[in-house]
Formats: C-alpha cells, structure tokens, sequence
C-alpha cells in the first residue's frame, strides 16, 4: 500500500480543441457559427461554467503535484496513512458526515497550521480515502512497520486531537483509539499521558490544587501518590520518547506537536520539582 503521487492534470481546454478544429476545417464562419449556436441556445453560460470548473481543478491538481514533489517520502506516507486512518475512524459508524470533514480539515488547518497548498493536498488525500476500500488493520500494519515508536505517538496524539475536538466524544471512537494504541505497542502509561491532556482539559485556571496534581500524575503516566524518583524516570523517559528531533524527519508541523507535547510535560515535572524539592 504505497503512496501514490498525484500527477499534473492533463490538458482540460476541451472547448478549444473543438474551436481549432472548426477553425482548421471551416474557418472563421464555422467558428463563428458554433459560438454563436451556443451563445443564442442558452448552453453558453453552461459550457463556461464547466469551462471554469475544469480549470479550477487543474489549478487545484497542479498545487497538489507541485506541492508533493517538493515532500519526502516518509512525510508524504506519514501523512497519507494519517489521513487513512482517521477517515477510518471517521467512518466506523458507518457514515462520513460533513461536520466529520469539517472538524478533520480543521484539524489540519487551525491544529497544524496547514498553509493553502497543504490544505489542498490533505483535500485530496481525505477524497482518496473516502472512495478507498481498506482495512483499518492493513492500514495500522503498514504503519507499525514503517515507523518507529515516536512516530506511533504521534499519529496516536493526533488521533486523540481529532478525536475531542468533537462535544460530546463518541465514545465508539474513544475505544477505537484505545485499540489502535493496542495494535501499534504504544505502552499503558504512554496512552495514559496522551489521553490526560484531553480527559483533564487544558483550562486549568478553576481546577483545584488537587485536581492539577492529579492531571500532572496523568500526564507523566504515573498513579497518584508516586514518589518524585519515579517521577524523575518518568519525566527522563518522556523527554526522550517526545524530544522533537526524532520526528523532525515527518515534517515541521509534527515537530511542532512533539515541542507541545514536550511543553506539558516539563510542566508536569516542574510542579513536582517545586512541589518536593522548594525549587
């Protein structure tokens, strides 16, 4: 199941094919003729509007082209099994809704900060996958064996993004999560620090004293009431798993998330680091 490259659009200038050959054969009075048939029959606003429709497209398709031939592979497979997976999840009740496209162009747009050229393409990767006909675990295997862990963490933390960007949670998709961190090896007190963020919230300015600490336990993986050595291990580990250069090679904007990422964990461990030690 390999990426496959979007190719530049073939000529779509269809009207003006027909008008050079009327011109070669007829010259300029059968030209005439035909655009005035057209004009005066009513089919003229109709041919301009899919004039203009195939003309948006090729512009659309050669973005996308030009886009991609500038991407890596692995951050144009990372993204294409992204956006499979997701659409899958999307999917499992069955239905693909437009608020479901919404949030997930959203997701790209507003969480990732996706510029117009990578909006088109993601566009034309969640197409792709609608009309695919895959298995979420065909898509999940491919996955696990083209990436390492750190990679697995992020599409699982992007999952969940997309996933509570939604009011209420479907919980359907909450388990589905749950199950594709199963699949991809992703560690109990891994899934534990992706899922606290979200569970918890990050409005943390009403939440009290002990509902704080509660959320920086999740967030390191830890039970309540662990002692700071394990925290400190914890927070070693996390820092490894989420330090941005092991997914620079995905692309800038899943550096981002793991920097993000990275920025709660730090406040996690210094609420503790205050906490035990004073400092």
């Amino acid at each position: 199941m390999e990426y496959r490259q979007h190719n530049q659009p073939g000529c779509g200038g269809c009207l003006l094919i027909v008008g050079l050959l009327l011109l070669v054969t007829g010259g300029a009075p059968a030209l005439m003729n035909f655009l005035g048939f057209i004009f005066f029959s009513g089919l003229f606003g109709f041919f301009l509007l899919i004039a203009a429709f195939y003309g948006f497209s090729y512009y659309i398709q050669r973005r996308v082209s030009t886009y991609e031939s500038t991407q890596t592979e692995t951050h144009k497979r990372f993204v294409y099994l992204l956006v499979h997976i997701l659409v899958k999840i999307a999917q499992s009740d069955g239905h693909f809704t437009k608020a479901e496209l919404a949030t997930m162009t959203n997701f790209f747009q507003y969480n990732l900060h996706y510029d117009q050229d990578q909006m088109y393409w993601v566009k034309q990767l969640i197409k792709d996958a609608r009309d695919a006909e895959e298995d979420m675990n065909d898509l999940l295997t491919e996955f696990r064996n083209s990436f390492v862990y750190e990679p697995r963490l992020i599409l699982l933390e992007l999952i969940y993004q997309i996933i509570y960007t939604k009011r209420p949670v479907v919980q359907d998709e909450l388990k589905q999560a749950r199950q594709v961190a199963a699949f991809l090896q992703i560690a109990s007190y891994d899934l534990r620090t992706i899922e606290a963020k979200y569970m918890y919230g990050r409005q943390q300015t009403a939440a009290t004293a002990a509902q704080s600490e509660e959320r920086y336990y999740a967030v390191l993986g830890l039970e309540q009431g662990r002692d700071f050595m394990a925290i400190k291990k914890a927070y070693r580990k996390l820092s490894m798993q989420y330090h941005p250069d092991k997914v620079a090679h995905l692309g800038e904007e899943f550096k981002s998330v793991a920097e993000e990422k990275m920025k709660e964990i730090n406040q996690a461990y210094d609420y503790f680091k205050k906490k035990y030690n004073g400092n």
